[in-house]
């Protein structure tokens, strides 16, 4: 019994003991964990500033209280977004300046080139699919045949939700061939004489039926030689459709495809700039982000030059909006042989020279770029 005061004596001082403990929390948390750290957590160096000289690791402790890490999430977020402001004032107004100020070693005022590029490819495509989710290419009729296809297609539950829409929305828009038109005659006995048919060449109803039921595409079977010609005839039929009743889905799905390719030239385009400027002995990285800012400002650029097309024909539509449009074409390609010519420093002849032939080589990647694109959404299962 001796025992039981000392061990009563001694529990209470533990507890006291814990309880004196500056900021002792339960799993070991600390109240005053939020002060700054003065040794890295990684390797143990002494930490002299925000990030650790020793290993690069941020001198940032996340186990704290949840206002402090809302405070820290908030702060990143309006630094972040005064910093991209200032980039694409920059990059609209002197796209040049952005290049060189990056160049020159000025990075921390701006946003990284790739993610700036990233950021408005994703805007750029969303726009562009989102004006071109109305485009129908299809018949006018739609024959049993094709009607059948479309809704078997519509069974097996595997296509996409936007494709679904598609489809229902061609099977709704295109008459049943069921629905005669006779039926809405308003009396058997009226005799009505009907309108002359236009006309049309033996040929043309041979091959292709009436004017207003001829399909968009037409797959001449007997053209197919090789059996590579066959199965991209198949491959086509596939995804076009029989008479061109999916072409929607397709130009949708190659709409899609298109960011995937334009991230795919920018490195191309360096590559030409690189072969221009060659006896320069400039970086190929150096090339490589102009090419991102340029692209970047092209994004940019043609988003803001559409939204002001769209408002200035609601508000007064007219020559003066023609003119005005047609200024701002002119702005934005002024804009890009200017970033030319004071990125890379030459005279003004040289300069012209360099835009035009590094233009014209560059549609022709566009376009080899647009094709390959073309042959694998098709060939793509």
């Amino acid at each position: 019994m001796a025992d039981e005061p000392a061990k009563i004596i001694l529990g209470d001082t533990a507890i006291s003991a814990i309880e004196r403990t500056p900021g002792r929390r339960w799993f070991g948390r600390s109240k005053d964990r939020h002060r700054p750290l003065t040794q890295c957590e990684n390797c143990g160096a002494q930490l002299t500033g925000h990030y650790c000289g020793q290993c690069g690791q941020a001198a940032i402790d996340y186990r704290r209280s949840f206002r402090h890490v809302v405070a820290d999430v908030l702060d990143s977020f309006l630094n972040w977004d005064s910093k991209f402001f200032t980039t694409i004032a920059l990059l609209i107004l002197k796209p040049w300046r952005l290049t060189n100020e990056f160049l020159a070693g000025k990075r921390v005022r701006y946003v990284n080139p790739l993610r700036l590029y990233l950021l408005a490819s994703i805007l750029f495509f969303f726009a562009v699919n989102y004006g071109a989710k109305d485009l129908r290419l299809q018949p006018g009729k739609l024959s049993p045949k094709d009607r059948a296809e479309l809704e078997a297609d519509l069974k097996k539950g595997d296509l996409p939700p936007a494709a679904r829409e598609q489809l229902e929305a061609l099977l709704l828009e295109s008459p049943s061939p069921s629905a005669s038109p006779q039926s809405t005659s308003p009396s058997p006995t009226t005799n009505i004489p009907s309108p002359p048919p236009a006309p049309e060449t033996d040929k043309q109803r041979q091959e292709y039926g009436k004017i207003g039921e001829r399909p968009f595409v037409v797959f001449d079977e007997a053209k197919s030689t090789t059996p590579f010609e066959r199965w991209i005839e198949a491959r086509a039929k596939e995804k076009m459709g029989e008479h061109g009743t999916k072409m929607g889905l397709f130009i949708s799905t190659l709409f899609s495809n298109l960011p995937y390719m334009m991230l795919c030239c920018i490195p191309l385009f360096a590559f030409v700039l690189k072969i221009l400027y060659i006896r320069r002995h400039i970086f190929y990285i150096d090339h490589l982000i102009y090419a991102l800012h340029i692209h970047t400002f092209a994004y940019v650029g043609i988003m803001l030059i559409v939204f002001a097309t769209i408002g200035l024909n609601r508000l007064i539509p007219g020559p003066i909006t023609g003119w005005t449009i047609a200024l701002l074409w002119i702005a934005f390609v002024m804009q890009i042989f200017f970033s030319i010519r004071r990125v890379y420093r030459q005279g003004w002849f040289i300069s012209i020279l360099k835009f035009l032939f590094g233009g014209f080589v560059y549609l022709i990647v566009l376009a080899v770029a647009l094709a390959a694109t073309f042959f694998a959404t098709l060939v793509m299962p």
